[in-house]
């Protein structure tokens, strides 16, 4: 796994993120990498994902929501950072990073939502950030308990504790959260998943004529 860009990625962090979410960042690394060595995932992929899922959690609305609006990504997405960072977090790990692997780039996009079919990475990536040591909320006691059972029974768990939180908001409540719950209900199945989601060409921004700088102020 070529790890050059970790640097950038830390350059990135400390430019973009604040002290707090930093700290956090660091302590789904330390989480995902320990998950990965244990279940046989790769740790080097971990360690990447882990860096890069917050790392546009910081954007303002007028950022992000120019974003979510150039990428097409839906209204659903406007002024609702909670789930447009991931997607913004993946284009910039792409384009900023040159990270072309495409089981990073999922765990890194779906790591807020989870989806039915996610890869063992995307678990992880995805409970790393709601068990990481820096968090404190009702119920995380409950989901390191289950992870320490199993990794799927705990990521169905905080999904599920997701979709009663947002529903009991009157909030929106994203379609990946669903399916992956009644993913995970019926025994997380492999064969058929993830199912591919129809999605016109001109429907993806091309940042490719984006540099690093350009990404940092956009």
């Amino acid at each position: 796994m070529d790890m050059t860009c970790i640097d950038k990625i830390d350059e990135y962090m400390e430019y973009e993120l604040t002290e707090k979410r930093i700290r956090h960042t660091e302590g789904v690394v330390e989480t995902a990498v320990a998950l990965a060595k244990k279940l046989g995932a790769d740790p080097d992929k971990a360690l990447i994902a882990a860096k890069c899922h917050d790392i546009c959690r910081k954007w303002d609305d007028e950022r992000m929501n120019a974003f979510v609006t150039l990428n097409q990504l839906g209204d659903a997405y406007i002024d609702n950072i909670n789930l447009s960072h991931s997607k913004a977090a993946a284009h910039v790990a792409k384009v900023a990073f040159g990270i072309s692997d495409e089981d990073i780039l999922n765990a890194i996009s779906y790591h807020t939502t989870g989806r039915a079919g996610m890869s063992l990475l995307e678990k992880i990536i995805f409970i790393a950030d709601a068990t990481e040591p820096n968090r404190d909320y009702p119920g995380v006691e409950a989901l390191r308990e289950a992870l320490e059972e199993d990794i799927d029974k705990a990521c169905l768990l905080s999904l599920q504790g997701t979709r009663d939180y947002v529903l009991s908001q009157e909030k929106y409540l994203d379609d990946d959260t669903q399916e992956a719950i009644e993913w995970f209900e019926i025994g997380a199945p492999t064969e058929g998943y993830p199912k591919k989601k129809e999605k016109e060409e001109d429907d993806e921004f091309d940042f490719n004529n984006l540099d690093l700088t350009d990404l940092m102020m956009f």
